[in-house]
């Protein structure tokens, strides 16, 4: 399999040398070692404070997708009313998860080159009274960040358990899970944290655990082991020591840095590449560039360009980035600046070969 010189994919991003060298020590049996408890305890600690979390966090095996599937099954029974809130693909496709484990769904869609309104999400939550509501902070395909502090204000207001993805910017974008009143808070490791794909992540509210322990969901991906299962020195499962290894070492990296350092790095990279795009002739995505996320980048296929023909004149030139789904494919690409990418000389070099590409159709 061919790596990349330059890889600016929207995920999984590229794993930083400290921490792909954890996954080389042999570790011993979660099951069994005290050392992994007070590792995990640990870990749990850092992403509370990345994440502005005074609530538990479960740290769990599998990817991302396990996060949001297995904190909707563990609060969603058949018939609960579910509001989903969407502005991309996976916005909606929540709404659509819930409909498979038989709730009632209502979505509440905005163009997907757009953010949240919040004053049509309160009057749907008002009327139908949903158990949850559901929204994406990150909408990667689109590259757009919704607010969330008023979504959870809404949640609240209709006495309703709200639901987030921020797989896509945890950790390179203030979340506040606290302040936004955020019950269940869903992450991956493979984005900002720059792991590979070992880990899913979930903030938990003590609302939140009182519905787990009713809905009593048993299954791989289930929250309720995790309630008071690490501390009780009892797993569900075999964890994966080497992954939360690597996530004490790369929580340790975005710490040491310093969280508001993050972001601004964030910022100032996602800022130099929407310049450097606009300066070849290339349309961002989003109507409005304040709705750009500071983590990932979409735009539209250049003019004389398919995108398979983009993608591979970009991959010979040694570098990858992403392309799209539903109805943004072949028309919309993402350019992936979080964690480890987002580094101004990566990015610079990216542009520097789309900009050769480019200028030889001109």
């Amino acid at each position: 399999m061919r790596s990349y010189a330059i890889p600016l994919v929207p995920g999984p991003v590229s794993v930083p040398d400290a921490v792909r060298a954890v996954y080389a020590v042999d570790y011993g049996s979660a099951d069994l070692e005290e050392e992994f408890f007070e590792l995990y305890e640990r870990c749990e600690r850092k992403l509370q404070h990345v994440l502005g979390a005074s609530t538990q966090v479960t740290i769990q095996t599998g990817e991302g997708m396990l996060a949001l599937w297995g904190a909707l099954k563990s609060v969603v029974r058949p018939g609960d009313r579910v509001l989903a809130v969407g502005t991309g693909l996976f916005g909606v496709g929540i709404g659509e998860m819930a409909q498979q484990i038989g709730a009632e769904v209502e979505v509440v869609e905005f163009p997907f080159d757009s953010i949240v309104d919040p004053t049509p999400v309160r009057e749907a939550a008002r009327r139908f009274r949903p158990k949850l509501i559901t929204a994406v902070h990150c909408e990667t395909p689109s590259g757009a960040l919704n607010p969330l502090e008023e979504l959870g204000q809404i949640s609240r207001e209709v006495d309703a358990l709200f639901y987030v993805d921020f797989v896509a910017s945890g950790g390179g974008v203030p979340v506040d899970v606290d302040r936004c009143a955020i019950d269940l808070g869903l992450l991956g490791s493979q984005k900002v944290l720059s792991l590979p794909p070992d880990l899913s992540m979930v903030t938990v509210s003590e609302r939140a655990w009182e519905v787990v322990e009713a809905v009593n969901y048993a299954g791989y991906d289930a929250l309720k082991p995790w309630h008071r299962g690490p501390a009780q020195r009892y797993l569900p499962y075999t964890h994966n020591w080497s992954a939360l290894a690597a996530l004490d070492v790369a929580l340790d990296l975005l710490l040491t840095e310093g969280m508001e350092a993050v972001y601004a790095r964030h910022a100032a990279v996602a800022a130099s590449c929407r310049r450097a795009l606009e300066g070849m002739g290339v349309r961002l995505f989003p109507q409005r560039e304040e709705y750009n996320s500071p983590t990932v980048t979409a735009a539209y296929v250049p003019d004389g360009w398919t995108w398979p023909e983009l993608d591979r004149a970009l991959r010979i030139q040694g570098m990858a980035v992403g392309g799209n789904y539903g109805d943004l494919a072949g028309k919309v690409f993402r350019i992936g600046h979080m964690g480890s990418q987002a580094n101004a000389a990566l990015v610079e070099r990216g542009m520097e070969v789309l900009r050769r590409v480019l200028s030889r159709t001109a």
